[in-house]
């Protein structure tokens, strides 16, 4: 660590990513009273919404033109939002030209961007999973559905968006799984595909603030994947949400941080991996205990936006101390005792062939209690916001109950228009009275 690290004031944030996450984590920053400016590249239509945040759109968007621009602006601290970049060592590229990072490098990325590194390190590090088969051969996959003679859990091996895994009820959905990923549906991240027993359960997601060695564990959320009421319908990218879960309690927490967030750290340090940024355990919670379904490797999207206005204001401050491996030196990062709740506004044909270009109406604003959140927007010419993704936007709010939580979020949500619009009705039918 220089001097000159160690002495650093962190007054310039850059975000890299352009949807609901990234524009929720600029929205939490922006309460640090130190910051002065905090740059999203490239953002979305809402990203100027929030104070000190504003869009940063270099002339082209590879490693090396936003490096330039992050040294030519003088910043303090480097937040990588999706997991695309950091499976490509964007960190790594940064980290080489000096710059303070806040995501895990290419050799810790492949805890999410290849299942089967991740279901091995779990089971190097004895951590609760299911059984699962890996391969690259749709007759060796077809053979393992016909000996196990059970429906399986069909899983694309790399990044695709979060769509990459069929949660098949039937042996024949499986076969079609399985011969859908071999045909390209989901281009290279399909050459390898994991064959998962299928758990039942209800699912929870936790995650960690790491420094490469120590971490900070935050509160538990609870994702809605499937696109329809009733949990219905095709996975997504995530439909809603809702923090602090209520499934599990302080002490369950500690048991799983003991469990399985601590044995994660310690095996990616065996193997030499210095992992900086977020470890984010998928779980489920079964009959003989909870087992991870995945690991990600970056705040989730929709969680993160449940969860950005529960951080108190020194959570910019720990995201800088952990970047520098200095996880100690950080204040004690505080909680809004209130409970979150998120609901994702999103396309006509999301989330297989989304509408874009429409003109969205928004007529409420964000303030300490309810937050709209973009994604998938921008602004046109006419300054106008526009739709331009699957899922368009989150409204998040807060309340001491989470029924008043989503009330508040589902009545401001009646205020916000575009044409195709969808969204769940029943998020957060875990904790309502519905």
């Amino acid at each position: 660590m220089t001097k000159n690290q160690k002495t650093e004031e962190l007054k310039k944030i850059l975000i890299i990513g352009s949807g609901g996450r990234e524009n929720s984590i600029a929205w939490a920053l922006s309460k640090n009273e130190s910051i002065e400016q905090i740059y999203v590249c490239p953002g979305n239509g809402g990203t100027a919404n929030f104070k000190k945040c504003i869009c940063l759109r270099p002339k082209d968007e590879n490693a090396q033109t936003i490096i330039e621009e992050s040294q030519l602006l003088g910043i303090n601290l480097i937040i990588i939002g999706p997991e695309v970049p950091l499976a490509e060592g964007l960190a790594d590229k940064m980290r080489e030209a000096g710059l303070t990072v806040f995501g895990p490098g290419k050799d810790g990325a492949q805890l999410e961007a290849s299942k089967d590194w991740s279901k091995a390190l779990m089971l190097e590090n004895n951590i609760p999973t299911a059984k699962y088969w890996s391969t690259n051969s749709k007759e060796e996959a077809l053979e393992i559905l016909r000996r196990f003679n059970q429906p399986l859990v069909v899983k694309a091996d790399g990044l695709a968006a979060g769509k990459g895994v069929t949660v098949c009820d039937t042996i024949e959905e499986s076969e079609e799984a399985i011969k859908d990923i071999f045909s390209g549906k989901f281009g290279s991240a399909g050459n390898k595909v994991i064959l998962e027993e299928k758990i039942e359960g209800p699912e929870v997601s936790i995650f960690a603030l790491c420094d490469g060695e120590r971490l900070i564990v935050l509160p538990p959320a609870q994702d809605h994947k499937r696109l329809l009421n009733g949990d219905n319908g095709p996975n997504t990218g995530g439909m809603g949400a809702y923090a602090p879960a209520l499934l599990i309690n302080e002490q369950d927490l500690q048991y799983l941080t003991e469990l399985v967030l601590f044995p994660t750290l310690k095996g990616l340090r065996k193997k030499n991996i210095n992992y900086i940024g977020v470890i984010y355990a998928g779980l489920m919670l079964t009959s003989s205990g909870p087992k991870v379904i995945e690991f990600n490797c970056r705040f989730g999207d929709p969680e993160c936006q449940a969860l950005m206005p529960l951080m108190g204001k020194e959570f910019a401050s720990v995201l800088f101390a952990c970047a520098r491996g200095e996880i100690k030196n950080a204040p004690k990062l505080t909680y809004n005792a209130e409970c979150s709740a998120c609901i994702v506004a999103a396309s006509r044909g999301y989330p297989e062939s989304p509408q874009k270009g429409d003109k969205i109406d928004i007529n409420v604003e964000s303030n300490s209690s309810l937050q709209i959140f973009h994604a998938g927007t921008t602004v046109d010419k006419f300054d106008n916001i526009i739709t331009s993704g699957g899922r368009v936007l989150s409204v998040v709010a807060q309340g001491e109950s989470f029924d008043k939580a989503f009330d508040l979020a589902y009545s401001n949500l009646k205020k916000i228009n575009f044409n195709g619009m969808h969204f769940r009705e029943d998020i957060g039918y875990q904790v309502r009275n519905i």
